[in-house]
């Protein structure tokens, strides 16, 4: 029977065995490796040159997927996304928020208007001292400390607790 060399000069069948397994579970894993690296890219990198540069990359066993890991954008797609429409979201809230309108013809006004430049309605009260625009229902100018005339005056927490049938026990 002839000798047949195998692997570094060993002819033992089972070393060559284990030999040749060991380099299919290599192969697997680097294959596996660069699918891994193909799919990341796919989900992290929207430009689809930069994607295959990334594959190709990853071409080089074990060591291509380490740089890419390193060199690879710290979050997906489908979150920078996401985080823009939050934004978004909340660009439009404040915007909504902001946004004063007359009640009279709807268009928009500023906070201290006192009437509407568009129907001139009413939109508030000036005070009596400092001509400052009130909410109507402040009992007192913020501005100048100067009581509103024709406001209600606060009721005391008292007398709140016990219109709202809350009145605390050392009350009773």
């Amino acid at each position: 029977m002839p000798a047949t060399l195998g692997y570094f000069g060993i002819s033992n069948n089972g070393v060559n065995l284990a030999i040749n397994l060991l380099f299919l579970f290599l192969a697997i894993v680097w294959l596996s490796l660069l699918y891994w690296t193909r799919s990341d890219a796919k989900r992290r990198i929207a430009d689809p040159v930069l994607r295959l540069c990334a594959t190709a990359c990853s071409l080089f066993p074990f060591v291509g997927t380490i740089v890419y890991m390193i060199v690879r954008p710290p979050e997906f797609l489908e979150d920078v996304r996401e985080r823009e429409l939050e934004m978004q979201a909340s660009e439009a809230r404040l915007a909504q928020l902001s946004y004063l309108a007359c009640q009279n013809c709807a268009r928009e006004v500023e906070k201290d208007f006192l009437i509407c430049p568009s129907c001139h309605a009413r939109l508030r009260e000036p005070c009596a001292h400092c001509q400052r625009p009130l909410e109507m229902y402040w009992s007192v100018c913020p501005y100048c400390e100067t009581p509103v005339a024709g406001a209600a005056p606060p009721r005391r927490r008292r007398e709140a607790e016990a219109y709202a049938g809350e009145l605390p026990p050392e009350y009773s």
